[in-house]
């Protein structure tokens, strides 16, 4: 699919690998100006060499100095924002209820949950001096279903869609959109390594688990980075102008998760 984004000034939360990677490079493959930030300054030098031209921050979205000084940054250098695709986020751990930690509950919801509300509240006043656009908050299929063993991301993800929902509202007489993404199981290492901490919990083999997720998914596959970059395109672009409020699946329908 080619869609023409010229000249859109676009923000990638965690652009320097996997899915925000795919996300930053799918938009400036239609045109547009990209910044992206993330927390690893490895990925971020690796993806200054895959992307030249795309201008970065080394930023954790759960700290409100650090968004605050990236999008000064970026109203500094570009008076306004067409989209902000607010991708960062962790897995967060994967342990029974009564092992999980306030640690690693905190941790979760803070880059998870609060990362999106700090970077969308920075982000508004320059989508209003473009005159309207787009956020686009990463939610998951976990943000519809529930997910034996990963409270604490389930719960972010949950709580991403009430933000999708309230913020659509709020912000559509001032012309900018506001929707969702809800990956399913999305291949690459990050998913590997979930995988690999699940079977451990079961007491079962690599592949038995894989194939055990996979039998819930209506397509029995995962999903790419390149397939969520390419719907976040298509909503963003003019043949999405009417969507809004919406959360979105691309996951070949999971119809359950555990």
């Amino acid at each position: 699919m080619h869609i023409e984004l010229s000249n859109q000034r676009v923000l990638v939360t965690a652009g320097a690998q996997g899915i925000g990677l795919a996300i930053a490079q799918a938009f400036v493959a239609a045109g547009s100006q990209v910044h992206i930030c993330d927390v690893n300054a490895e990925f971020l030098a690796t993806a200054k060499q895959l992307l030249p031209g795309v201008s970065q921050t080394l930023c954790d979205v759960s700290h409100e100095d650090q968004v605050q000084a990236m999008f000064q940054e970026l109203g500094e250098r570009w008076g306004a924002l067409d989209a902000l695709i607010n991708n960062a986020g962790i897995a967060g751990p994967t342990a029974k209820l009564e092992d999980t930690a306030l640690s690693q509950w905190n941790e979760t919801i803070a880059v998870n949950l609060t990362g999106q509300f700090l970077c969308a509240r920075a982000a508004v006043p320059l989508l209003k001096a473009a005159g309207g656009g787009s956020i686009v908050n990463m939610s998951s299929a976990a943000g519809r279903l529930g997910f034996p063993l990963r409270t604490p991301y389930s719960a972010s993800k949950f709580g991403v869609i009430g933000l999708t929902a309230s913020w659509a509202m709020e912000l559509g007489p001032s012309h900018i959109r506001v929707n969702s993404i809800l990956p399913g199981i999305v291949e690459g290492d990050r998913q590997e390594r979930v995988i690999a901490a699940k079977a451990a919990s079961y007491g079962i083999a690599h592949e038995a688990m894989r194939e055990r997720l996979l039998s819930k998914v209506s397509l029995r596959s995962m999903v790419s980075a390149q397939d969520i970059a390419q719907q976040i395109l298509f909503i963003c672009s003019p043949a999405g102008a009417r969507i809004s409020g919406q959360s979105l699946s691309v996951c070949g329908n999971v119809e359950h998760l555990g």
